[in-house]
């Protein structure tokens, strides 16, 4: 289903994020597209339900691909910092959270609607924007960057 491959030009870029305050609580879905041409997308909303964070990942998901769908996309490079997501939608399955099991099963019809689609982890400091996004979503500010942890050189 996911699939590795160089983005080609024609290929959307989504990088998404979920957010549950508290986790389990109120969810936020923020994504960031970025169409071939250079336009970029946004999409942050909160649901009406609660539940964790995992769930608020997936619907991030979800939602973004919907929207990409909506838009014309058929090919796919999608970003997320939640390693549950990207195993349990990846070419290797992990075991199942039983919970989930059924939205997981809605992601993979959505992600085999698009000709070609890639999922890939990325470090939470390289997805700041959706997750700006998924907080905006509930109220809540961006969390504050991260400072890069400073090494000494052994001489």
């Amino acid at each position: 289903m996911t699939e590795s491959f160089p983005a080609p030009l024609d290929a959307w870029v989504i990088h998404c994020d979920g957010s549950a305050v508290p986790n389990p609580g109120r969810m936020g879905l923020g994504a960031v597209l970025m169409a071939p041409d250079g336009t970029r997308h946004t999409l942050s909303q909160a649901t009406c339900t609660r539940g964790c964070n995992n769930e608020a990942e997936l619907l991030a998901l979800m939602a973004a691909l919907q929207k990409a769908r909506t838009a014309g996309a058929t090919i796919l490079l999608v970003y997320c910092d939640n390693s549950i997501l990207v195993a349990q939608l990846g070419a290797t399955r992990h075991k199942a959270i039983n919970r989930l099991a059924e939205l997981f099963d809605k992601a993979r019809v959505l992600l085999a609607s698009f000709e070609q689609v890639s999922l890939r982890l990325i470090p939470r400091h390289r997805n700041s924007q959706a997750d700006a996004l998924a907080r905006a979503a509930l109220g809540l500010a961006p969390k504050e960057a991260a400072r890069p942890i400073r090494r000494r050189c052994r001489t």
